[in-house]
């Protein structure tokens, strides 16, 4: 707990000095130092803390694919989720069912490649 205290304490003199209000790995709670804050600009919880995860569902069961504390853009992990589904199942999944951060123009043009449909919600303009 005292390592924990010192690092918070050097985080805090370190945006002081800086005069800034932010820091990389920031701790905001001194019994889970490992939790980050993820902004999400929601106007109801504008920020959210936890792990953040990505996960696969085949046949009612769940496939946990990542599991961070810090923030990650998901969209960049779809291509590697098909990837384990077919190292696991020995093919691409026929479709992905994903919301619309994963729907980018990478994303659809290597599932198109692959004869995988992605379907979710369009891309917004």
């Amino acid at each position: 707990m005292l390592l924990v205290i010192a690092e918070v304490y050097r985080q805090q003199r370190q945006m002081y000095e800086r005069r800034t209000h932010s820091i990389e790995h920031r701790i905001v709670s001194l019994s889970q130092p490992h939790v980050r804050p993820i902004v999400r600009g929601k106007a109801r919880t504008p920020v959210e803390f936890g792990a953040k995860l990505t996960a696969s569902c085949v046949n009612g069961c769940v496939f946990l694919d990542h599991l961070s504390w810090e923030n990650f853009n998901e969209s960049t992990w779809l291509q590697q989720q098909a990837e384990a589904f077919r190292a696991r199942f020995g093919q691409y999944p026929a479709s992905i069912h994903a919301d619309q951060i994963y729907r980018t123009r990478d994303n659809l043009r290597w599932c198109k490649h692959r004869g995988i449909r992605l379907s979710g919600p369009s891309r917004a303009r």
